[in-house]
Formats: structure tokens, sequence, C-alpha cells
């Protein structure tokens, strides 16, 4: 996998985003426009974040969750993530990202969530 670049499961309603070793300001635009794009295309219900292969987030990721978490509220969807380490689960909770996405170990517990 690229450590630069997103990647993007859609499967039924389900839309999994694979995030990239750092998610700030400058790869956030991409992410947003992306994830628009595949939102229109798409049915999706349910957004599932990657961060296995993420080190470093910045405001500029939690604004796009929160936009995310904001738009699937808005039609009953739901979003959650997994694969934080210990630095990204700390800016998840200093965002308070953490009381509204529930994060889980692995890939197979948030898909079942």
């Amino acid at each position: 996998m690229d450590h630069t670049m997103f990647t993007y499961e859609a499967r039924e309603q389900t839309l999994v985003i694979h995030l990239p070793k750092e998610l700030d300001h400058h790869n956030c635009r991409n992410l947003k426009s992306d994830t628009d794009l595949l939102l229109e295309e798409n049915y999706i219900n349910r957004i599932v974040f990657d961060f296995t292969h993420t080190s470093f987030m910045d405001s500029s990721g939690i604004g796009v969750l929160l936009s995310r978490y904001k738009q699937m509220a808005a039609s009953r969807g739901h979003v959650s993530y997994y694969g934080a380490g210990a630095q990204v689960r700390r800016i998840l909770e200093m965002g308070g990202i953490n009381r509204l996405i529930k994060g889980y170990e692995d890939r197979e517990s948030a898909l079942k969530g």
C-alpha cells in the first residue's frame, strides 16, 4: 500500500477508507472530494476509517471525520474506525471524536459493529 494515498472499498452500503501514514491538511482535501464522489455514486450508510497505517493526524483530519460523521448522522448512517495507534487515539480523544465515533481494534470488529 502506498502510504501517501487513500484507498477505498465500497461494498454494499459500507465504505471503508484506508488512510495514509499522515492525515494532514495537504491530503484531507483529496479525501473530502474523493469521498464526496463515492457517496454520490453509491448508497452508503456506513463509513469505516482504517487507521492501521496512520501515525500522524492534524486538525484537518479531525475536521474530515467530523464532517463525515455529521453527514452520516443526518441520513441515519454510522461512522466508525479501527486500527488507531496510541498517538492517533490521543488526537481523537483530544478532538472529542471518541465520544461521537466508535473505535475498534480490528477490521472484523469494525465491520460487524
